[in-house]
């Protein structure tokens, strides 16, 4: 009765506590998820395959690893090394959680799409976490993207977000890349005559965090889905030069080549990472490799540049 008067959550209430819920706040995400069952790495070592089982509707946890499970309580009071009181205080933060357990829940249509709760600024543990795994520092990142929290499938996540030009969002955290309506590409105007043209925010944001001060001199526009060629194109017209940071596969190499054939402006920049599928890949490389510091300003250097005519075929060097 102590512990429950100190923190004002019964030990019976907070056992309902979603463990995913928990695991999340934690920074821990699902590898593979069901109806019945999620799964995760371990929280308790490192693994490459996950071990680590959360039944839903029983709401319990089992590591195989280490042959225990038990309830959201036990795995907040193993994982924080904490007391049950700290633990109860840990699950009592999540109010609205509890006050929305209060009310009926009439479910539609429309919740089984995805709905935007709230946006902040960066500062969740496990975001910022997985942009030191993708090597993007929080300072380049805080400048464009945003933490953003939202329901899906009468679940909620959270990721880090990037907003585009219709005002959808475009999510990603370390398990789950997704999208809210409406999708559209995220032009980001900076008054130049430059362009630079990536197909995900990580791009862009590896682009950013290897080459200082560049929105100074260019503009950007993340297509966000190569099915948005069409109003990129309507786009570069404005533009006296536009640098085509594409992905490394066949879909990225044909819209770069479509995009050529459009404007004389273009330039394939893509042969700086021709060994890797993307930038963000490069620069992942890079900075295991200690290289990070002498890639620095490579996007402002002359590069081997790949046209194209109108009819798509390439312009031989004379």
């Amino acid at each position: 009765m102590k512990n429950e008067r100190t923190t004002g959550l019964s030990c019976e209430r907070a056992r309902a506590f979603p463990i995913e819920k928990a695991l999340a706040k934690l920074g821990h995400f699902p590898t593979k998820s069901t109806e019945k069952e999620a799964w995760f790495l371990s929280p308790f070592r490192l693994e490459t395959q996950a071990s680590f089982k959360v039944a839903k509707k029983l709401n319990r946890w089992y590591d195989h690893g280490e042959g225990k499970g038990g309830n959201v309580i036990d795995l907040i009071c193993l994982i924080t090394k904490s007391s049950v009181s700290e633990a109860l205080k840990f699950i009592a933060q999540e109010k609205d959680y509890f006050s929305f357990q209060q009310q009926p829940v009439i479910k539609t249509e429309k919740d089984k799409g995805l709905q935007i709760l709230h946006i902040r600024h960066l500062r969740h543990y496990g975001l910022l976490k997985y942009l030191a795994e993708r090597r993007i520092s929080i300072a380049i990142a805080s400048m464009y993207c945003y933490e953003v929290h939202y329901l899906h499938r009468g679940r909620r996540y959270f990721a880090l977000g990037l907003k585009n030009d219709s005002g959808g969002w475009e999510l990603r955290n370390k398990y789950y890349k997704n999208s809210s309506s409406p999708k559209d590409i995220t032009h980001i105007k900076n008054g130049n005559k430059k362009l630079i043209i990536t197909e995900g925010m990580f791009d862009l944001l590896s682009i950013l965090d290897s080459t200082k001060n560049l929105e100074s001199e260019y503009d950007f526009l993340v297509l966000n889905s190569t099915a948005f060629l069409k109003k990129a194109m309507n786009v570069i017209d404005g533009y006296n030069q536009i640098d085509l940071y594409l992905d490394n596969d066949s879909t990225g190499k044909a819209t770069t080549k479509k995009l050529i054939a459009h404007s004389n402006n273009c330039l394939d920049k893509s042969s700086l990472y021709e060994k890797y599928k993307d930038m963000n890949e490069w620069l992942i490389f890079n900075a295991r490799n200690g290289l990070g510091q002498g890639a620095r300003d490579v996007f402002l250097l002359p590069q081997k540049q790949t046209r194209f005519t109108p009819g798509g075929r390439k312009v031989k060097k004379k």
